[in-house]
């Protein structure tokens, strides 16, 4: 029998892993664009005995949203990001992506996750002596793509977020906000259905980091879900969008975003 859209998962022996599908755009089967992409379900995380970072932490992600993550620096929310695409592992509780708990995935099962994730860090994290070329292609080159459809996917990549033609440039010569350019393009090349942010305009000024928010809502825009987590108060005020706060270990729900109405809670709980 063919597998459908909604069919997550390959076989293998001794093993289920994660299937590399579920893009954005209207590549979704129409009954899965209707279940949550991400659910989290008492999760719990410290590093000291007694001090939680994350204390019964629940959750759930839409597909195609856009939300922010935010609160005090040490809130947690690199490690709820981290949590998300296995760099660390739960100490109680469940974190369902596409329908599978993550923290119970085999070490071998880990790699189809992060196909399915897109990933840029506040430090880009990109091979400096490398082109930018190279920088995006390594993303696609594990996932084992043939090299035909890895220079159509890098050259789609670098013209959404605004580097049609900078190919052949060294990474180490760009400016701050071209090298975040160039990690975002890393990070959709692969199509994936969800994007994690880590802070991704700390380094950058202001209005750089204006620019790099509109490209991830461009990205939103075009159906990928995405995580956003910052502590840069000005950028929620831009659009009005879901927030999710952290805070002593928990998360409070803002779906409008802030506003005039939510604008005292704003001030007592978020102090940055």
């Amino acid at each position: 029998m063919a597998r459908s859209d909604d069919d997550r998962f390959l076989s293998s022996p001794g093993e289920r892993a994660f299937r590399p599908m579920l893009r954005a755009g209207q590549r979704f089967a129409r009954d899965a664009a209707q279940r949550p992409i991400l659910i989290f379900e008492e999760v719990f995380k410290s590093y000291r005995s007694g001090k939680p970072v994350l204390r019964g932490v629940n959750l759930l992600i839409e597909r195609g949203e856009f939300v922010f993550i935010t609160g005090p620096s040490g809130a947690g929310k690199s490690t709820l990001l981290r949590l998300l695409y296995r760099s660390e592992t739960v100490d109680d509780g469940r974190i369902l992506f596409l329908g599978r708990d993550v923290a119970r995935l085999t070490a071998e099962s880990v790699p189809f996750l992060r196909r399915n994730l897109g990933v840029v860090f506040q430090d880009f994290k990109l091979v400096t002596a490398w082109t930018v070329f190279e920088n995006v292609a390594i993303a696609l080159e594990v996932l084992g793509l043939p090299t035909r459809l890895i220079r159509a996917r890098v050259g789609e990549a670098l013209e959404r977020v605004g580097l049609a033609g900078r190919g052949d440039d060294t990474a180490g010569v760009l400016s701050g906000g071209e090298q975040q350019r160039v990690a975002v393009a890393r990070a959709i090349g692969g199509e994936p259905a969800l994007i994690l942010a880590d802070e991704p305009t700390g380094n950058l000024d202001p209005q750089l980091a204006i620019d790099i928010l509109g490209l991830f809502e461009e990205i939103n825009d075009a159906g990928t879900t995405v995580l956003f987590g910052t502590h840069d108060r000005s950028l929620l005020e831009v659009r009005p969008r879901r927030i999710i706060v952290l805070d002593d270990g928990k998360a409070t729900d803002v779906p409008s975003g802030i506003s005039s109405e939510s604008g005292e809670f704003y001030d007592n709980e978020l102090p940055l």
